[in-house]
């Protein structure tokens, strides 16, 4: 049997301050009740010191300094076979369950413990995630149902900022439950998953094909299908956690933008095939354009020039990488 109840991989690239706060709060929580737990960072390749600041503050938390930034699929793969070993299969050292979580994310009272009960209790379930909270304590939005065509159009992109409340980002995102109750999903954003090491055994590892966004989408729909029934992926609100979304990848915002559109494409060409992936490359393209011409616009008349350049460039960056 495995010496620790749970293992925490943490996948961190260039936020060292907020990976300190993680830290910090992992250790918070599990210092009021005992709790065996082993954490992990994989630090992908970092330039502002995240590898050091772990080695000198932290010396209980296990270190993976990658040379090369492997994404967060990658990483997280690097730390999954770190605790499972090369075979998935051989689970006798294994630990009750492992916890995929942000850098930017802090531990909220006993989440953790209440999230490892919760699989100890329901040997049905594959995987349960947190109700995931902005900085300031509102809700933020982590239950997902499985993308349809249209949620392809119509979420994070130029037609949802037009039109905020369409129906297809509302289904998408259970906008039509409430979020104060435990339910089942058919997917959860991947801040802070807890997973079963036979699951991972059944489904496989994280798919590095997405270098990051979508990967917890198409990990989790092989996970449901490995393991069929209702209660597969469970959202439980009374484990909170703080995620100060984003703060890896707003560094490059039309980086984030490529990676977040390029994830969404080859999910759609895994899902429905190139039918639909290309007239929805088109589309994203298009959509860039436009708001490239609004922008230039705007600068032409003389409106916020220095905020204008910047988004022009943006959009011209995405636009040559052609997704």
């Amino acid at each position: 049997m495995s010496d620790c109840d749970l293992a925490i991989l943490i996948v961190s690239y260039n936020v060292r301050d907020l990976l300190r706060r993680c830290l910090r709060s992992i250790d918070e929580s599990t210092a009021s009740a005992p709790l065996r737990c082993r954490t992990i960072v994989v630090d992908n390749a970092s330039g502002d010191e995240s590898a050091a600041m772990v080695r000198a503050e932290f010396p209980h938390v296990e270190l993976i300094a990658l040379p090369s930034n492997l994404g967060f699929a990658g990483g997280n793969n690097v730390g999954l076979r770190n605790v499972l070993g090369a075979d998935l299969q051989a689970l006798a050292a294994a630990p009750r369950a492992i916890l995929l979580l942000n850098p930017d994310t802090e531990v909220v009272g006993d989440a953790l413990r209440a999230m490892l009960r919760y699989l100890d209790a329901h040997s049905h379930v594959a995987v349960v995630g947190p109700q995931l909270r902005y900085g300031d304590g509102s809700i933020q939005s982590s239950r997902r149902r499985f993308p349809t065509i249209g949620t392809l159009f119509w979420e994070s992109t130029l037609l949802e900022q037009w039109r905020p409340r369409n129906r297809w980002a509302m289904r998408y995102r259970y906008g039509d439950q409430p979020t104060n109750e435990p339910q089942p999903v058919d997917w959860l954003v991947g801040a802070a998953l807890m997973v079963r090491p036979t699951t991972i055994a059944r489904a496989g590892l994280l798919d590095t094909a997405f270098f990051m966004y979508s990967e917890e989408l198409e990990w989790q729909s092989r996970i449901s299908a490995a393991q069929p029934g209702p209660h597969t992926i469970i959202y439980l609100p009374n484990a909170v956690i703080v995620h100060h979304e984003g703060k890896s990848s707003e560094q490059n915002l039309a980086r984030r933008h490529i990676n977040f559109n390029r994830s969404k494409l080859r999910y759609a060409r895994m899902r429905w095939g190139r039918l639909v992936a290309w007239p929805l490359r088109v589309f994203l393209l298009a959509t860039y354009i436009i708001q490239l011409m609004i922008e230039a616009g705007k600068w032409l008349v003389g409106h916020k020039r220095v905020l204008r350049r910047q988004r022009i460039a943006q959009y011209s960056s995405i636009l040559r990488s052609g997704l």
